[in-house]
């Protein structure tokens, strides 16, 4: 088996999961860490024992592929010196701070035959892998996204921390072009938003409500999902989705296959029902089935799980919502 040497910049709280994970893989061998906190750096080095580097070039001189996981901010210039040390990189959640910035980085991986992943974690959370096979056609979405405040992160206005994690789900899950974008949101606590609302109006005509906030009491990762005759409901906090489905009752014919019934009912002259499931994918570890997806694309060819491209997409998205924000924000006078 090949293993690729991978190395992790940025040992945060984050970063150093990701250590921690690529130290298990069997698919990786991990080579070093690098921090600009030479502290932390070496912290996580003794416990993984594995190389700790004072210099980032160092480290890209002896690995095949790196995890980014540092402010986005620093995205750009990071990820600029990782394409051309001509290592794959993995960079976290969002691409970039601007689109000019992900679209160099793109540009750079492309022309040196390099793999971009980026760091959307959601995709690979059980709730949203137990609907795979499920005909998702929603014409509704609502989402909400809050979490009790944190310092961390609070360097990007809020749509970037959190809320893009939904706009990158539910772009993908719709697949029709945005028509409009109406939004709205407070600076609370900080210099950039901490609280924000979009409303996303889809050439199909699905419709999506999307909130996300960083100053709530308690935590909530929910969707919920509706079509004709299905509503589903994802919690991405407990990994659990939930279906409910109305459909006909046809005497003598065995009932779809479900946890029960929730009731029967004559509707329109036609006796329906409707049936919950709880469709589950066990023993999931949403970041490990990231990295997983990023060596095998670095050892195999093909593309990552998230590409470069998905994750510009979603930033140009945020990017839109921030704007409109900033717009309707410049029409309040007090």
């Amino acid at each position: 088996m090949t293993r690729v040497k991978v190395g992790v910049i940025g040992v945060g709280r984050l970063g150093q999961h990701h250590a921690r994970l690529y130290r298990q893989l069997e698919t990786a061998r991990l080579i070093g860490v690098f921090d600009a906190d030479w502290e932390v750096c070496q912290g996580v080095a003794v416990e993984l024992k594995i190389l700790a580097f004072r210099q980032m070039e160092d480290l890209l001189n002896q690995v095949d592929a790196v995890s980014v996981a540092t402010p986005t901010a620093t995205h750009g210039r990071i990820g600029r010196l990782v394409l051309q040390a001509g290592v794959h990189i993995f960079i976290e959640k969002p691409i970039a701070d601007t689109l000019a910035t992900a679209d160099d980085l793109i540009n750079q991986a492309r022309k040196r035959g390099l793999k971009i992943q980026v760091g959307h974690i959601e995709r690979f959370n059980p709730a949203l892998l137990a609907l795979r096979g499920v005909g998702l056609e929603p014409r509704f979405i609502e989402s909400h996204r809050l979490a009790t405040f944190d310092p961390r992160g609070t360097d990007v206005a809020v749509v970037l921390d959190l809320m893009i994690h939904d706009l990158d789900i539910i772009i993908n899950l719709v697949k029709s072009p945005i028509r409009r974008i109406d939004a709205n949101g407070v600076n609370v606590l900080t210099d950039s938003i901490d609280i924000a609302n979009a409303r996303l109006t889809f050439d199909n005509g699905c419709v999506a409500n999307v909130t996300a906030s960083r100053i709530s009491q308690k935590k909530m990762r929910k969707m919920r999902l509706f079509q004709r005759d299905v509503y589903i409901s994802v919690d991405f906090l407990d990994g659990i989705s939930e279906i409910f489905r109305l459909e006909d009752v046809h005497e003598g014919l065995e009932k779809t296959p479900s946890i029960g019934v929730i009731g029967e009912y004559r509707i329109g002259g036609r006796k329906k029902r409707i049936v919950y499931n709880q469709p589950q994918v066990p023993g999931v570890n949403a970041l490990q089935l990231e990295l997983e997806g990023f060596l095998k694309a670095v050892a195999g060819g093909g593309d990552p799980p998230v590409t470069g491209e998905d994750g510009r997409r979603a930033l140009e998205v945020a990017m839109k919502v921030i704007e409109e924000i900033e717009r309707q924000n410049q029409k309040v006078t007090f």
